[in-house]
């Protein structure tokens, strides 16, 4: 059995994630009936450096992150028809849970913890302040990936501002444009 130690992994759940084909209605369903927001939401996007099944890949994506308390809420809504881990997600249960982000401060020892744990690395990327994601497929262990995301500090600082904006939030202003 592989069992998280510091030793071994520096890794904790910070975020659970959603594919939709409606970003705007997936925020305001969340926000109604979990009192997530507000919503941080980049429309359109294309990661710089993406690695599906080791094939470079381009996916455009909308993504929008608010907090419901200390949990992070990642809605993701793939705008174009290429290959990628949120089409072979919907392909096998459609809408819905896609992933459990994991914060972990050494990227290379989280991935091959759950390479260890005989997961498979699916997809990679380079995401905001220049942190990489890596997704991985957990073979029906867990019902959705993990994603293991690197905790930069300027992710960490990111992340911070998004969750302190959700503790007083009076629901005013609940979607927030980022560039």
């Amino acid at each position: 059995m592989h069992e998280l130690t510091p030793s071994t992994f520096q890794g904790r759940l910070i975020q659970t994630a959603f594919i939709t084909d409606d970003i705007h209605a997936s925020m305001r369903e969340l926000t109604r009936t979990l009192g997530a927001g507000p919503w941080f939401l980049r429309e359109r996007g294309v990661f710089p450096k993406q690695i599906y099944q080791g094939q470079p890949a381009q996916t455009a994506l909308a993504i929008a992150l608010g907090y419901a308390g200390e949990m992070q809420f990642e809605i993701i809504q793939q705008l174009d028809d290429s290959p990628s881990v949120y089409r072979d997600q919907f392909a096998r249960s459609g809408y819905g849970l896609h992933h459990f982000g994991m914060a972990a401060t050494d990227y290379p020892a989280a991935l091959a913890h759950y390479q260890g744990m005989g997961d498979s690395l699916v997809y990679e990327a380079e995401v905001a302040n220049g942190a990489r994601v890596g997704y991985f497929d957990t073979h029906g262990r867990l019902p959705a990936m993990i994603e293991v995301i690197e905790f930069l500090p300027a992710t960490q600082a990111m992340f911070g501002r998004f969750r302190d904006s959700a503790r007083d939030w009076d629901g005013i202003d609940p979607v927030r444009l980022r560039a």
